[in-house]
């Protein structure tokens, strides 16, 4: 598979993003309990397209990263944080997550953002490796902070600076 398309989200994708966020849904990645119900709506009002960026293939969402203010205090206006970010079980491996990393690094930079911080489950090695070589460093580190498939997981924050 070549590199995707990686292109912001459009009102359209509604559809497509919710289907892949319930096919991606795993203990390892995700802190809610089970996967979205077919009729839960992928964007909201705080969450809209503008929040998405978009993994194409053959004309085909494979993956999205979610990119949000961490809080709305005008303080910490400067920080983005990629809030979700999920790849098709046939696009992972093949450069569809590394793609959105760099490009939500990119929209940050673009948006005038001076960090990007992300919250990642210790136990999802894949994502926090793919996020430090990407130059994300642990920050901190959230011992036992939530219950998941019956056990404490540790909540790991990474970021990095744009600057």
């Amino acid at each position: 598979m070549p590199e995707p398309l990686i292109r912001p989200a459009r009102p359209d994708d509604e559809d497509a993003l919710a289907r892949l966020d319930r096919e991606t849904w795993s203990p390892l990645h995700e802190v809610r309990p089970a996967p979205p119900g077919p009729d839960e709506p992928f964007f909201r009002p705080t969450c809209g397209p503008d929040a998405h960026l978009v993994a194409e293939h053959d004309g085909r969402a494979v993956g999205y990263v979610r990119l949000l203010r961490p809080t709305a205090l005008e303080s910490h206006a400067h920080v983005l944080q990629i809030c979700g970010l999920a790849v098709a079980a046939e696009a992972r491996g093949k450069g569809a997550g590394r793609a959105l990393v760099r490009a939500a690094v990119a929209e940050a930079r673009r948006r005038g953002a001076r960090r990007i911080t992300l919250r990642v489950l210790a136990p999802n090695t894949v994502a926090r490796t793919l996020y430090a070589s990407e130059g994300f460093a642990v920050e901190g580190v959230l011992p036992g902070e939530f219950h998941v498939g019956g056990r404490y997981v540790d909540d790991v924050l990474m970021g990095r600076s744009l600057l």
